[in-house]
């Protein structure tokens, strides 16, 4: 059976293994989970990713999640644009997430970037998810 949002399987991981305070969560392999998984290590939302290489020729991500006083440095991570309803914003009308303390992750023509970022740049794109 194949999975119609991948990217809000490895978002909903990352919320479950946060609430069962683990440290180190695994998901399959793509590179716009990647994409994603760099832009929450820039962040400082995760401790670090590595790609890893199965025995089965398959790659899987392992995530190490980041606590801060035995709580989850992430407090809210979602989906914004799912399958069923893409969400778009160009750079002049990216909005700011909790005032500019949340991230908006941004997939653009010029790769998966934070929404500061991408202002920075002048670009827009789909908004992928925001984490606060």
């Amino acid at each position: 059976m194949t999975m119609s949002d991948p990217l809000g399987d490895m978002l909903t991981r990352i919320r479950n293994g946060q609430m069962a305070e683990k440290t180190v969560i695994e998901c399959p392999f793509s590179k716009l989970r990647e994409n994603v998984c760099k832009v929450l290590a820039d962040e400082g939302f995760i401790r670090a990713y590595k790609v890893v290489a199965n025995d089965n020729n398959k790659k899987s991500l392992h995530i190490e999640l980041k606590y801060d006083d035995g709580r989850g440095v992430i407090r809210q991570i979602d989906r914004v644009s799912k399958p069923g309803r893409r969400t778009y914003t160009g750079a002049k009308d990216m909005p700011r997430f909790y005032n500019g303390l949340g991230v908006f992750i941004v997939s653009t023509p010029k790769g998966v970037m934070a929404d500061h970022k991408a202002r920075d740049e002048n670009v827009g794109g789909e908004v992928l998810c925001q984490v606060f």
